[in-house]
């Protein structure tokens, strides 16, 4: 219990605190949904179940979570914030949102997102763009925009999001807060809006490793909706290391040209002060790392033209009232049901798997993607953890007019953990001259949660407080 709440504090009180904040932001549109009487009457049943019997209290007793929107909790509307999905309500919630309600979990509301999470700043939403807290005319990132200013903003104390390629960690980064995505298989994807299949990953937003920790642990776990989840649950390496460590650096990472000065001088600065702490810096040469961006958009793409194939507007989705034909219908319910940014995945997806550019695209990347975990796994063997940029540099304002190749290369740090299915955090450690904060992205050795999260609590633990 004393996790997430403050001392004497009851959950009716932590509600009323949240949506007294989610009250006083609705201006920077971090909710699509808040489910405002439905927290305060769960509120009152945790209070009154604990008063009859303490012991009776779940082991996320009082914690505050908002989902975002391509979530499932049942009876509420799920949309990915597309225009495709309008008015449909999930018929049953995800398996990890089942379990954090086992444990006396609170669903505050849904939040704002890029459309069907694909965007890296909040603005392909058709709800609108949320906007930083920390600078009302900066983006927070995406696609998890709405989940990370939700924490920021002490909306909650933790965010449900999905991590893709970084959608979790880079809009961390740009407000200021944690952002902890686990390796693929760790958490069941049963209720998470299908983007990229072998990508995608739910993830957490929040303040404190330790709750991040505390609503993973409950999350995690085999599940018979998704086959694709490690039998392994035990953390064989996960002891706690008190001697110095051995931290593994990019080299290319540091060099590459889109890293923006001030972002690279904190780091290095960073680097600096774990070799004052007696940690030894190992620099690391990744051959391929040029070809990450490529090989993660190529494939992404591909898998998302085969998932959002399903949206056609006759079994469900938009549907266009005006088709004459059922080619018409094909073609105008997903011309006005999808956005530019969507249908540009789409495009290119299909592009790749069709004949004769299969082999040239498709099967290219994946090579490159086996080559990139391998030497990951190589790496590891050397190293305890890994670290790098979460993004090449803070958040950029609201209306500056970015070129897709643009948007698609500042994920150019946060899409190695997907590739490679490595669990990877983000934690806040320094600003930019204008006040905004970057954050340092570690990654872990595979199914080794637990000890990349203890170990980054320890190496940033003065660092975990919101730069608001």
């Amino acid at each position: 219990m004393d996790t997430f709440l403050k001392a004497g504090q009851s959950c009716v009180q932590a509600v009323q605190q949240a949506l007294a904040h989610v009250d006083h932001n609705q201006h920077l549109n971090v909710f699509i949904e808040v489910f405002a009487d439905e927290a305060m009457a769960r509120a009152r049943e945790l209070d009154q179940k604990v008063a009859i019997d303490p012991s009776s209290a779940g082991r996320l007793f009082g914690a505050i979570v908002s989902i975002k929107d391509v979530i499932a909790y049942r009876g509420h509307e799920l949309t990915a914030a597309s225009k495709m999905l309008e008015g449909y309500h999930s018929l049953f919630s995800a398996t990890a949102v089942e379990r954090i309600l086992a444990e006396d979990a609170i669903i505050i509301g849904r939040t704002n997102c890029d459309e069907f999470a694909m965007g890296s700043d909040n603005r392909t939403s058709i709800y609108g763009a949320t906007k930083n807290a920390i600078d009302e005319e900066r983006v927070p990132g995406g696609s998890s925009g709405g989940a990370a200013v939700s924490v920021q903003i002490d909306a909650c104390h933790v965010a449900l999001a999905s991590d893709t390629g970084g959608s979790v960690r880079q809009p961390a980064s740009f407000c200021g807060v944690i952002g902890f995505k686990p390796s693929y298989g760790r958490i069941s994807r049963h209720g998470l809006i299908a983007y990229g299949s072998s990508f995608d990953q739910i993830g957490l937003i929040g303040t404190d490793h330790e709750q991040i920790w505390e609503v993973y642990n409950v999350m995690q776990g085999q599940d018979g909706h998704d086959s694709t989840l490690v039998a392994r649950q035990d953390f064989p390496h996960s002891e706690s290391k008190d001697r110095p460590l051995r931290i593994g650096y990019l080299q290319a990472a540091l060099e590459h040209s889109a890293l923006q000065k001030e972002v690279k001088e904190g780091i290095q600065r960073v680097q600096s002060a774990l070799q004052d702490k007696g940690h030894e810096l190992v620099p690391l040469e990744l051959e391929h790392f040029d070809y990450v961006i490529p090989a993660y958009y190529v494939l992404t793409s591909a898998e998302a033209s085969s998932n959002l194939s399903r949206y056609d507007g006759v079994r469900y989705g938009h549907r266009a009232s005006n088709a004459k034909s059922l080619d018409d219908l094909y073609t105008l319910s997903r011309t006005s049901g999808f956005g530019d940014e969507v249908k540009r995945r789409i495009l290119l997806g299909t592009f790749v798997l069709s004949y004769g550019y299969y082999d040239a695209f498709y099967a290219k990347a994946q090579k490159v993607r086996r080559l990139i975990k391998e030497s990951l796994e190589t790496m590891f063997e050397q190293v305890d953890l890994i670290i790098l940029p979460t993004a090449p540099g803070v958040a950029w304002p609201l209306d500056h007019e970015m070129t897709p190749v643009e948007v698609y290369l500042a994920d150019i740090y946060s899409v190695l953990a997907n590739l490679a299915g490595i669990p990877a955090i983000s934690m806040p450690v320094g600003e930019d001259s204008a006040g905004m904060p970057y954050g340092i992205q570690c990654l872990g050795a595979s199914f080794e949660e637990k000890q990349l999260i203890e170990m980054c609590g320890k190496l940033f633990a003065e660092r975990q407080t919101k730069v608001t």
